[in-house]
């Protein structure tokens, strides 16, 4: 049986001390339904971050898990930014940003839901908004690049770290596997909120895959890439 060695060490995030809706907050802002019943959802914020390389904007039904991105924005590094979402099929799902910095280093931001607000600067977010275009009506729309798990993910230092805030009342056990699906090791009832893997684990760089189950249930099947500075 293959010993797991495992790393003690903070959970890696960024933070900033500005105000209200500056990033890595943001609003999420219901300005009403269409003709059609289909609310306009207005995500949207202020940047004071020197350098950004990405910020896609996620959307999902629950809070933790099954996040879609809905764009990437052309321009991350823009004072004032947002996205109109008109095609949301409800007023009330999850809203969460995927920022990546200039050196590499990323974060996801706490999700939010709508809250609703037809005051003058919504409308005017809304305006600025406008101005950026819908990728998913385009037919050759750029793919958004790699987003990481929210649950296992590679940290600033190399190491592969394990998310799991609410680890103490569930029932997780993880399964890796290389890229071709090959299994190299699982690790069964996980009960620790962060969790830091030793490189040596996974033999060699590259790209591993992995399964997330809660009990038996499947929550999330995704993958991470380590660097060769091992």
């Amino acid at each position: 049986m293959r010993r797991i060695l495992l790393l003690l060490g903070p959970l890696f995030c960024l933070s900033v001390a500005f105000g209200q809706d500056t990033l890595p907050k943001f609003s999420v802002r219901n300005l009403g339904f269409d003709r059609d019943g289909n609310p306009s959802i207005v995500i949207s914020w202020i940047n004071k971050y020197d350098s950004l390389n990405q910020i896609s904007i996620q959307t999902s039904h629950d809070s933790l898990k099954n996040y879609r991105t809905l764009i990437s924005l052309t321009d991350p590094n823009a004072k004032m930014n947002g996205f109109a979402d008109k095609r949301a099929p409800n007023d009330h799902m999850f809203y969460r940003l995927f920022i990546v910095r200039g050196n590499g280093q990323y974060l996801f931001s706490v999700p939010k839901r709508p809250s609703n607000d037809t005051s003058k600067v919504a409308t005017l977010m809304e305006t600025v908004v406008a101005k950026q275009p819908d990728f998913r009506d385009q037919k050759e729309a750029k793919k958004p690049d790699f987003v990481p798990s929210f649950y296992v993910y590679t940290n600033k230092d190399g190491y592969v770290f394990i998310n799991l805030p609410d680890a103490e009342k569930q029932k997780y056990h993880i399964k890796f596997f290389e890229e071709d699906n090959s299994f190299l090791f699982e690790i069964k009832n996980v009960r620790q909120r962060g969790l830091t893997l030793d490189k040596t684990n996974f033999l060699h760089a590259g790209w591993f895959n992995f399964e997330l189950y809660n009990d038996e249930k499947l929550v999330e099947r995704h993958k991470f890439y380590l660097g060769r500075e091992f």
